[in-house]
C-alpha cells in the first residue's frame, strides 16, 4: 500500500497536487481485482420439488390436407386402415370401394407432448407431431382429433390443429433442396388438458427437494442455508433428497422462501470423453498427481509425382511416363518429455497440456494412459 505523509499545514490547507495524489490512490485501491468468490446459485436451479413433474403424453392420429407428400396407402397398410375407420365413423361407407381408396394427402403421424404441473382441466399445451409411415412432406397438413394417453393409458388431453414445419422442401428432376425436417413439425397450444394429474402441494406435510446432480456436500449446504433462513426444519436424507418439514407452516411461501436461497454447490472430479467427437470435459476439481509425458507418432508420407519424359528431336524414341517417388518420415524426435507438477489446478493442467502440443484427439489418450497409471484424481467418463 502507498503511504502518504501528514502533515497538518498540508492538511489545513491542501496543495492542488497533494489532493489529485489522494483521489489517484483512490481509484486505484478501488480498481483492485476483488478476491474470487465460489458462484452462488439459486435452490430453485439446483433442485425440483418431489412431486411436481411433467407426465408424457402420446397418441396416434392422421394429418390430411397434405399436397401428394403424404403416405402411399399401398405401402402404409395401418394408414389405409385408418382413414377408413376415421371414414366410417363419420358415417361414409366405404366397405366395398375400400381397396379403391387412393390419396396421398393423408399421413399416420405420432403426436407426443408433455403434460406440465398443475395443468387444470381447459389448459391448452404443444404437440409434436411426426410422421410414421412414408410421407416425406407434413408442411400445410391439418392434425385431427388425436387422444392423447399417459402411461396408465388414460386419456388426458385431445390435440388436433394445423401444423408448423418450419422446413422446406423442392424437389426436380435434376436436384433437389431439403432444410429442416419437413416429416416433423409443431402445434402451439395444440392439444386441450381433458384430464387432471391430481397434487394437492398445500396439503403436504413434508416436501422433499431432489437435486438434480447428487451430491452429499451440496445436499448438507442446502439444508444449512434452509435452516439458517427458516430454522431446523431441513435435513438430507440421501445425496439426492433434503426433507423439510412443514408442520404449521403455509407451504407456498415457505417454498417461495427456499426457492430464493442461494447455496454453492459442489461437484465431484469428473472428466468426461466423447471420442466420436473428440471433446474433453474437465471438472473444477480434477487433480493430477506428478506425471512425466511423451508423446508422439511416426507419419511415412509417400508422393507419386511421375513425369512425362519426351525423345529427342528427329529420333525414333517414343514418349513414355516415368515414375518419380518421395518418401518422407517423420518421427517426431523434437518432441520432448514434460513434466506435469503434482497437484495442478485444472487452468495449470491445460496449460501444461498445451505447452507440449497436445491436441483433443491425443488429450483423450493420454488423459486414459493416467489414468491406468494411477495418477488421476477423478473418474474417467467415456461416452
Amino acid at each position: 500500500m502507498l503511504a502518504i505523509p501528514y502533515d497538518q499545514a498540508t492538511e489545513r490547507h491542501p496543495r492542488p497536487g497533494r489532493s489529485r495524489l489522494r483521489r489517484l490512490v483512490l481509484a486505484l485501491l478501488l480498481a483492485l481485482p476483488a478476491a474470487p468468490v465460489a458462484a452462488q446459485v439459486r435452490i430453485k436451479d439446483i433442485a425440483d420439488i418431489q412431486g411436481v413433474r411433467e407426465n408424457q403424453l402420446v397418441g396416434y392420429g392422421l394429418v390430411v390436407g397434405l399436397n401428394n407428400t403424404g403416405d402411399k396407402l399401398d405401402n402404409a397398410i395401418f394408414t389405409r386402415e385408418s382413414l377408413i375407420g376415421m371414414l366410417e365413423r363419420l358415417g361414409v361407407n366405404t366397405e366395398d370401394n375400400a381397396s379403391k381408396v387412393e390419396t396421398k394427402n393423408v399421413a399416420a403421424v405420432m403426436v407426443t407432448s408433455e403434460l406440465p404441473p398443475f395443468a387444470r382441466e381447459g389448459s391448452r399445451i404443444d404437440v409434436a407431431v411426426s410422421a410414421l409411415g412414408d410421407a416425406t412432406d407434413l408442411t400445410g397438413g391439418t392434425l385431427l382429433v388425436t387422444p392423447l394417453m399417459a402411461a396408465d393409458g388414460e386419456v388426458y388431453a385431445v390435440a388436433q390443429g394445423a401444423l408448423a414445419t418450419g422446413a422446406i422442401a423442392a424437389r426436380g428432376q435434376g436436384a433437389s433442396v431439403t432444410r429442416g425436417v419437413p416429416t416433423s413439425g409443431r402445434i402451439a397450444n395444440g392439444a386441450t388438458v381433458e384430464r387432471e394429474v391430481a397434487f394437492q402441494l398445500a396439503r403436504t406435510p413434508n416436501i422433499n427437494l431432489s437435486l438434480r446432480n447428487p451430491d452429499l456436500t451440496t445436499a448438507g449446504r442446502v439444508a444449512a442455508a434452509i435452516n439458517r433462513a427458516l430454522g431446523p426444519i431441513a435435513h438430507p436424507t440421501d445425496p439426492r433428497t433434503i426433507e423439510v418439514e412443514m408442520a404449521g407452516r403455509d407451504p407456498i411461501p415457505t417454498l417461495e422462501t427456499i426457492e430464493d436461497l442461494r447455496v454453492v454447490p459442489d461437484s465431484p472430479a469428473v472428466v468426461v470423453i466423447d471420442e466420436a467427437s473428440g471433446t474433453v470435459v474437465m471438472g473444477a476439481n480434477v487433480r493430477i498427481s506428478t506425471v512425466a509425458i511423451a508423446q508422439g507418432n511416426l507419419t511415412v508420407r509417400v508422393t507419386e509425382t511421375p513425369q512425362v519424359s519426351q525423345p529427342g528431336p528427329l529420333s525414333n524414341g517414343t514418349t513414355t511416363t516415368v515414375p518419380r517417388t518421395q518418401v518422407q518420415v517423420d518421427d517426431q524426435h523434437d518432441r520432448r518429455l514434460g513434466i506435469v507438477e503434482g497437484s495442478v489446478t485444472l487452468r495449470d493442467l491445460v496449460a501444461s497440456l498445451n505447452a507440449l502440443g497436445v491436441g483433443p484427439r491425443d488429450l483423450i489418450t493420454i488423459l486414459q494412459s493416467i489414468k491406468t497409471a494411477g495418477a488421476l484424481q477423478a473418474d474417467l467418463v467415456v461416452q
